[in-house]
């Protein structure tokens, strides 16, 4: 049975949003952009990325680009912010 996740209130999302420096919410969704030095480093921060997207059941939409990389996450089955986006936020944050 899938898991059940809750969309955070506006509250709960302004909390949340102070304990990952970098990230703000744009058009609803949690978003961060990561600059490198050239393009093979944001492809190597995407690699990063997709083991820890997939083993936490949670994949965010990447942008590549030269030299950069933005990562927007929402849980589209609430229909907006859970603790899952903030949470892979963290653990990305980390990398």
């Amino acid at each position: 049975m899938p898991e059940t996740v809750t969309q955070l209130s506006n509250d709960e999302i302004a909390e949340r949003l102070r304990s990952i420096p970098g990230w703000e919410i744009k058009d609803g969704k949690l978003t961060k952009a990561f600059t490198f030095d050239d393009f093979m480093g944001a492809v190597r921060f995407v690699d990063r990325i997709a083991p820890l997207a997939e083993s936490e059941g949670h994949h965010p939409d990447l942008r590549v680009s030269w030299g950069r990389v933005v990562v927007e996450l929402t849980t589209h089955s609430a229909g907006g912010l859970t603790a899952k986006d903030f949470k892979l936020a963290s653990l990305i944050g980390k990398l």
